[in-house]
Order: structure tokens, then C-alpha cells, then sequence
């Protein structure tokens, strides 16, 4: 008897949690409202289930998000400093774009909320992912990072969300390029595209002589 109760709450926030993922994925609001009557249940169950909107979507968030960083380092060339920034690149870019940049435009306050601070239960776990990317660089003898490991990792992820959330902050347009460039600056690597501007730049200068 007991076990056959304990299962009712396991399979409901099961049902749940994919409802929001599907919802999420599908570039839609997730309506708690929807999920109840889904369900089947009262509000209360459900809470008791998956917590608040913000918990069931840092939830789903992260579902979505650590898939993105496996894909983003993956597609990552090169070694030590160099990779670590290309798999920063790559992230935001992806981030940039289709269900993660409609969640960002329809609900700002909230998306940062969730995704940058730590109360919000994103933040940490991506942090997680790239300090493990960075220590398995250091272990490969490929980078030695001026600062300790767990501080490049929130620099780095920091770094990221600037670019990638700068519709919210400050009403620029997201670039992935530049997260790529900021956090190669950052890891002593080569920066991208840095020795075409500095050639534009005195193309430029020249030009005016």
C-alpha cells in the first residue's frame, strides 16, 4: 500500500516535469494552470510535486541547458584555453537562439532570475560543467589558469551570460562572437577575429595619414 502511494507522486512530477519540457522546447509559456488540469490533480499536489513555477522551470531549464554545453564542447577545436573558449562560443550561440531566446524575450525578470543567480538553480550546475571542463584540460597538461579553477568557471559562465542576455541589460543584440573573444582574453588563448580588426584598424589609420 505504501509503495503504490509513493509511486502516484514519483509518476505525476514525471508527467509534469515532461509537459513543461515539451511546452518549453516548443517556444511556449509554461502555464502551471495547463499542467494541473493535464495532471489532473489540484494545485496543491502539484507544488507538492514540482515546487513553484521557478522550480519546476530551472527544472526544465537545466534539462535542456546541460545536453547544449555537452553538444557546445563537443564541436570545440583546439586545446587548453583555445577550446574551452570556442566550447563558450558555442554554448551561447546556441543559447542565442530558438526556445532558450524565446523564454529570454517573453520573460525577461524571469529568465534572469532562474538562469544567473545562484538562488535560481541554473547558474551553479553550468558553472559545474565548466569547471570539469577546464579541469580536464589542466589534467591534460593543456592549460595552466591564472586563477583558481572554480573562479575562471563562474568568470567564464559570467562572461557568458553578458553577451548572451545583453536584450535584458542593456538592449544590444546577443553575440556569441564576443563571448567566444572575451573568454579567450580571459584563458591567455588566441582571440578570434583580433589580428583582422587590428589589420582593418590600421588599414584605417593609414588611410587618414
Amino acid at each position: 500500500m505504501t509503495g503504490e502511494a509513493n509511486s502516484v507522486p514519483e509518476n505525476g512530477a514525471e508527467f509534469v516535469v515532461r509537459s513543461a519540457r515539451q511546452a518549453f522546447v516548443a517556444g511556449r509559456r509554461v502555464d502551471m494552470g495547463e499542467l494541473i488540469a493535464a495532471a489532473g490533480v489540484d494545485r496543491t499536489t502539484v507544488f507538492r510535486w514540482v515546487g513553484s513555477r521557478d522550480k519546476l522551470l530551472a527544472r526544465v531549464i537545466w534539462s535542456v541547458t546541460e545536453p547544449t554545453i555537452d553538444i557546445a564542447a563537443a564541436r570545440a577545436e583546439g586545446t587548453g584555453g583555445a577550446r574551452i573558449a570556442a566550447a563558450m562560443g558555442h554554448f551561447a550561440a546556441m543559447a542565442n537562439q530558438g526556445f532558450f531566446n524565446e523564454f529570454i524575450r517573453r520573460e525577461p525578470e524571469r529568465a534572469l532570475r532562474i538562469m544567473t543567480t545562484r538562488a535560481g538553480g541554473v547558474q551553479h550546475h553550468i558553472v559545474a560543467k565548466v569547471e570539469a571542463m577546464l579541469a580536464d584540460e589542466v589534467a591534460a597538461g593543456n592549460l595552466v589558469p591564472p586563477l583558481p579553477i572554480h573562479d575562471m568557471a563562474f568568470l567564464l559562465v559570467r562572461i557568458g551570460e553578458s553577451f548572451v542576455y545583453t536584450t535584458v541589460i542593456s538592449g544590444e543584440e546577443p553575440d556569441a562572437v564576443k563571448v567566444h573573444q572575451a573568454s579567450a582574453a580571459l584563458l591567455g588563448a588566441p582571440i578570434p577575429g583580433a589580428s583582422t580588426e587590428v589589420h582593418h584598424s590600421e588599414q584605417v589609420e593609414g588611410g587618414r595619414s
